[in-house]
């Protein structure tokens, strides 16, 4: 099924995107005066940053919904695919991405595409879901979506990667990979983080369920991951796996 947003929403229960980025942001070291792309920019808090250092940056986002809060925001964004981006050729010194990789469906024609769109020498710096992530959340959906007898609704949705298969990718769309890895990354949602996070975060497929059917599906999940996610004193912790990495054209 295909995400949908509501930056709302994100904003509230999605905070922890940007706020857990410092890593992948150093790995990027934007300079003043560069011309970066930031792929997925969704509500445009990490675009800002990135715009503090100086650089110039610009967002794209495959979300309407997105492209109008960040530009509320003052972020420069356009509205775009990563399998088409509608920039000319060679016109950034980076493109940058953080948690809307995993979200591409054509990975070989996002990665052509973010090469067009380098200058010789640029860099493709970025984090991403990795071979792993969520795997107790994932399982725990498909079990409940079965039940009703919708377990397709999360075929598709994400691709995580192990460091291995990515880097041959990388290659193979002519980047050479300086750094890679595959991080666990346990994310902190708070005592109703769960059920928040599957209505933002699977806002897709629960919104394709019949309308009597979401809020049982949302519960039933929840009860089926407490025992595995949820702490002693009742918080809820997800359990991500980043893959970062940064490349050169």
């Amino acid at each position: 099924m295909a995400q949908t947003w509501d930056p709302e929403a994100y904003a509230r229960s999605g905070a922890f995107v940007h706020q857990l980025a410092s890593g992948v942001f150093e790995w990027l070291a934007a300079q003043p005066g560069e011309r970066i792309l930031d792929l997925g920019c969704g509500d445009g808090q990490l675009t800002l940053r990135i715009a503090a250092t100086g650089a110039r940056v610009e967002g794209v986002d495959a979300s309407a919904e997105m492209v109008v809060g960040a530009r509320a925001r003052g972020v420069h964004a356009v509205l775009g695919n990563a399998e088409a981006l509608p920039h000319g050729d060679g016109v950034f010194d980076a493109v940058f991405s953080n948690a809307a990789l995993h979200w591409v469906r054509d990975q070989d024609a996002m990665m052509a595409e973010v090469h067009r769109v380098l200058r010789p020498g640029g860099r493709f710096v970025a984090e991403m879901g990795g071979h792993g992530n969520i795997a107790a959340i994932r399982v725990a959906l498909i079990a409940v979506l079965a039940r009703h007898g919708l377990a397709d609704r999360e075929d598709g949705v994400n691709y995580y990667p192990t460091v291995e298969g990515y880097t041959r990718k990388l290659e193979k769309h002519g980047f050479r990979v300086q750094q890679i890895a595959l991080i666990p990354r346990p994310t902190p949602l708070g005592k109703d983080g769960m059920a928040d996070w599957l209505r933002t975060f699977r806002r897709g497929a629960l919104d394709s369920l019949p309308e009597d059917v979401r809020g049982t599906a949302v519960q039933e999940t929840v009860d089926l991951l407490a025992e595995a996610l949820r702490d002693e004193e009742g918080n809820w912790v997800a359990d991500y796996v980043r893959l970062r990495f940064a490349a050169i054209r």
